[in-house]
């Protein structure tokens, strides 16, 4: 199967680039207007509306679906792939966020208490099932767009 016959390469690095770039643009600006001020590690951080992860990999799925079929395995593949990360960054991930909660108020009661030293872990790892909807969606649009205009 040659992926290259009818579609350039760069279509498909571009709608998969500019998916994830969308995706962390909409976070960076929607944290710079509730915030007030901007933050470079925004930038590259996790979590937050939407899903770069999801919009990625959602992207990945569409771009090879478009140029190799949606009945292919190579499309089951990336479509796989997709659903698992969006599976882990709505749950496991999130989970794991909850968790950090937890032991951050755990660490301000020893710490009350004088016997630990204060530092905290980051909270928001994961995202909420619409973050992870919404990143989908931007990525198949995006990678439309890109692919077949």
């Amino acid at each position: 199967m040659d992926l290259t016959a009818d579609y350039p390469v760069g279509r498909a690095y571009l709608a998969v680039a500019l998916a994830w770039i969308c995706a962390q643009s909409i976070k960076v600006i929607r944290n710079v207007v509730h915030r007030r001020r901007f933050n470079a590690r925004w930038i590259i951080d996790t979590g937050g509306m939407p899903s770069s992860h999801s919009s990625g990999t959602a992207a990945v799925a569409t771009v090879v679906g478009l140029y190799a079929g949606f009945n292919t395995v190579l499309f089951l593949f990336a479509l796989v792939f997709a659903l698992l990360t969006m599976f882990d960054a709505a749950s496991v991930r999130r989970s794991v966020g909850r968790q950090a909660v937890i032991m951050n108020r755990m660490i301000d009661e020893i710490y009350a208490e004088g016997k630990f030293s204060e530092q905290y872990l980051r909270e928001f790892l994961g995202h909420t099932p619409v973050e992870v909807i919404v990143g989908a969606l931007l990525g198949i649009t995006v990678s439309f767009l890109v692919c077949t205009w």
